[in-house]
């Protein structure tokens, strides 16, 4: 089959290796056009296009996926399938332009936790099992005909980034079969809509600088993996001396407390503490604004409070 993939951070780098590992036939690849970041504004290819550049691939980088020079480069491409991996929302002139149509390749256990964020809020709500999702792209984001899926049992003690790593590698394998799967016409679709049915579903909306507010009014361990699902981006925070105080990592502790939520308790030495509605929560890795990320000893060395 000719294939044309779509993506652009570094957890879509991870399905394109395994695809050109497995021998598939890429004939193009779509990405983020490249833009200026940083101090410098200096101009930055996403994680995709310097691999696309590093082993030789066509790569298109619209930056309207509506744009008729795009749609006819894309179009003569002759792609019998596409394959999505983190990318952005596509138009229909896009999705349905291959024969065997688009796949998409999602970091949740469909239909639970359609969104653009699903691997921070399956941990910020404390689940136990997360996986990643193989399944047709249509009108509705997220909500296609779901081909395999494949489990992780998740420990509580996890964060986003780990999470991150651990449905990279695994979302890559399950691309894999999903598309060798295709190629021989060995596979069955399986409407969402079933088994949306019999479960109340939770969503992974995008997440804006407010929902990462620690709310000290919470319990302790809803606090606990609130940092834990937004480490380490976009990180939680508090503010400590009227400055911001990023936590990457934390700890709790259950206990009776007739302390304000929100106070801080330290030793100046070894440990950092605030308290919650029901026990208190330890920084373990913190970054004060205008310093840097680091433990929490090394942080108490450098601040009195």
């Amino acid at each position: 089959m000719r294939i044309v993939f779509m993506g652009t951070p570094e957890f879509a780098v991870a399905s394109l290796d395994a695809l050109i590992e497995a021998g598939c036939n890429i004939v193009g690849v779509v990405t983020a056009p490249d833009k200026p970041a940083g101090r410098g504004q200096k101009v930055s290819e996403s994680a995709v296009k310097q691999y696309v550049v590093a082993h030789g691939l066509k790569v298109l980088q619209p930056e309207k996926l509506k744009n008729e020079q795009f749609l006819e480069e894309l179009k003569a491409l002759n792609a019998d399938l596409q394959v999505v991996v983190a990318f952005r929302m596509l138009p229909e002139v896009v999705w349905n332009m291959p024969p065997k149509g688009t796949i998409n390749l999602h970091a949740s256990l469909l239909p639970q936790y359609r969104g653009a964020a699903p691997i921070n809020w399956v941990l910020i709500n404390g689940e136990r099992e997360s996986g990643v999702t193989t399944f047709f792209l249509k009108h509705d984001i997220d909500t296609g005909n779901i081909l395999f899926t494949e489990k992780v049992t998740l420990t509580g003690q996890e964060t986003a980034g780990e999470l991150h790593d651990r449905l990279m590698h695994k979302g890559a394998g399950l691309l894999v079969k999903t598309v060798k799967a295709i190629e021989s016409g060995r596979y069955t679709e399986n409407p969402q809509a079933s088994l949306a049915e019999s479960v109340e579903l939770r969503h992974a909306p995008k997440i804006f600088k407010e929902d990462c507010r620690i709310d000290w009014n919470q319990p302790a361990e809803k606090i606990y993996n609130l940092i834990r699902g937004l480490s380490p981006y976009p990180t939680a925070f508090t503010v400590l001396q009227d400055k911001i105080l990023k936590v990457f990592r934390a700890d709790y502790e259950l206990a009776e407390t007739n302390e304000q939520p929100g106070e801080f308790f330290s030793d100046n030495k070894t440990f950092l503490k605030a308290a919650a509605k029901d026990g208190f929560v330890s920084f373990k890795e913190v970054q004060l604004e205008g310093k840097k990320r680091m433990g929490i000893e090394e942080f108490l060395r450098g601040v009195r409070l």
